[in-house]
């Protein structure tokens, strides 16, 4: 089986650097018992999914469901480091790196029992490289044709040889669908059709959909045709049934854990890990991740009432980040849980670049602003998700730590849907967020935060023509030393002009009743419910 160019060991270690160096507390391990079969499982959502769509989407509310729906024909292993076998059982190079040919997994079937074809495959490849279908077709863009050598076998031509690319096949948006039935959807456009295919989402994945009452609950059922085996010898998934509840108030969440309502839940807040810790009947798990939290600032000259936008100056996004204690944050907001951020990527990201960002200087942050003309300060907002109270922790940290430059903050809660609208039309100052990979590779998040002609740098408006043309440069560098060195290059650049404010970086916590066992949350952030159980 081909790796890539090394990049597999590099990340790997980096993965292990970067945790040794948070408590250990609770870290999920292997159990005992034999895995039960059937039965339900009740999960706790902080937020709702969206669209169920793999290629025209962006959020994680989405994606880490739909790789519950659907499959990939390779898939990330669970070190979150390196590809193993989906629905290619193996792949191989040729012509000096310019054609990837990949065999088929035989037998495998559509959750509705229809056959999955080589047809399928090219479709869905086809679908998500086009470039007007999504943010993510850059990871792609070096397929040049797709074509069928035969009913087991995919023939991928490249325009290039890619370091990225079975990496980009293991990543949500070239996930395989049925082709006629998303064909069949009402509506005249790609777009028109996702939307409606994504009402009742068909794939070859261990669930599919049973129900969806939005902003309350969403049911998953056992596909009674998935391909991949449990220690039994039988098929996955274990369970019948996965129940996801929406509840965005944390404190709610974990109540109903603590009573039983719930057999597990997501995004517990780091001040409440050591006291789950400590309850008898509850399994606090600390998953290691990917995972940079941050805030998003917008570049643009002008806001979208009108108005001027102080955070267009560069020195004043620099204040911003000069006046932030982030050792500070990091024992407030996550209990000493967390790292600082050393670039916009992850530590455990390949070819991640450290650096010391921004070490607290009030007076430099002082400096700063009324060089910028802002010697008074400024008035500016945030956006966040109502409920959230690692985010609420953040900010109101931050407005301490911002009133000592003359900057009031105002904070905005708002549901997740509200929200993300805003985000997407570009409708904000600031908002809290959070980057977690998809695939082990720069690629993606510099696509998303630095490249500004996909979704402009993380809809900031902030863009640096040397960036994109490094980013772009990097697609086609096989050389592990060159592609590092402009990497380096563009963490530099983008630390040094600041379109986001760096704060940390953190494990995965999730809390799980003690015989609720077998959920897998892989660095790069999926949900894996294929092999979770509800013990007797």
């Amino acid at each position: 089986m081909s790796k890539v160019n090394g990049l597999t060991r590099r990340a790997s270690l980096a993965l292990a650097a970067s945790f040794s160096a948070l408590p250990v507390m609770g870290l999920p391990g292997t159990a005992q018992a034999a895995p039960v079969r059937g039965g339900k499982m009740v999960y706790g959502r902080y937020a709702d999914s969206l669209f169920l769509d793999p290629v025209l989407n962006d959020a994680n509310v989405d994606i880490w469901v739909m790789t519950n729906l659907y499959d990939t024909l390779l898939l990330p292993t669970n070190d979150g480091v390196g590809v193993q076998p989906g629905l290619a059982t193996k792949w191989e190079m040729k012509n000096g790196g310019k054609t990837l040919e990949l065999t088929l997994r035989e037998g495998v079937k559509f959750a509705d029992g229809a056959p999955m074809t080589a047809d399928d495959v090219k479709w869905s490849l086809d679908r998500c490289r086009n470039p007007k279908n999504g943010p993510w077709t850059d990871l792609v863009a070096s397929i040049d044709s797709v074509s069928i050598a035969s009913p087991t076998m995919i023939v991928l031509v490249l325009k290039h040889p890619d370091p990225s690319i079975l990496a980009a096949l293991a990543t949500f948006n070239t996930a395989v669908l049925p082709k006629k039935l998303f064909e069949a959807a009402p509506g005249t456009t790609d777009e028109e059709k996702a939307k409606a295919y994504a009402e009742k989402p068909v794939g070859t994945g261990p669930f599919m959909l049973s129900s969806w009452q939005r902003g309350v609950s969403m049911k998953l059922v056992r596909n009674p045709h998935y391909w991949k085996k449990g220690e039994d010898g039988k098929a996955l998934p274990y369970l019948d049934e996965v129940e996801f509840q929406i509840i965005p108030d944390d404190s709610t969440r974990l109540l109903k854990l603590k009573a039983g309502e719930l057999h597990g839940t997501e995004f517990v807040p780091y001040s409440r890990v050591k006291e789950l810790k400590a309850e008898k009947d509850i399994r606090m798990e600390l998953w290691p991740s990917t995972k940079v939290s941050y805030i998003t600032l917008n570049c643009h000259p002008k806001l979208k009432d009108g108005t001027d936008n102080p955070l267009s100056n560069v020195k004043v996004r620099q204040a911003l980040n000069y006046a932030v204690n982030k050792d500070a944050i990091i024992a407030i907001v996550t209990q000493g849980l967390g790292v600082p951020m050393t670039s916009f990527m992850s530590s455990t990201t390949p070819l991640h670049h450290k650096q010391t960002l921004y070490k607290a200087d009030v007076a430099k942050a002082k400096a700063l602003l009324k060089e910028a003309g802002f010697p008074n300060g400024f008035e500016t907002s945030c956006m966040m998700v109502a409920g959230n109270q690692d985010g609420l922790n953040t900010l109101t940290t931050l407005q301490q730590m911002w009133a000592a430059i003359g900057v009031k903050l105002k904070i905005e809660q708002l549901d997740n849907p509200s929200l993300t609208k805003r985000y997407r039309a570009e409708d904000f100052s600031m908002r809290t967020a959070s980057w977690t990979n998809d695939i082990s590779d720069p690629g993606e998040i510099t696509t998303y935060f630095a490249y500004f002609p996909n979704i402009g740098s993380l809809h900031s408006g902030w863009q640096n023509k040397k960036v994109d043309a490094l980013y772009l440069a990097s697609n086609e560098e096989v050389d592990v030393k060159k592609r590092a060195a402009q990497y380096k290059e563009i963490q530099e650049i983008y630390a040094a002009e600041a379109p986001i404010v760096f704060l940390y970086e953190t494990p995965y916590p999730v809390a799980f009743r003690k015989n609720a066992l077998g959920f897998v949350q892989i660095p790069l952030g999926n949900n894996l419910f294929e092999t979770a159980y509800v013990a007797k």
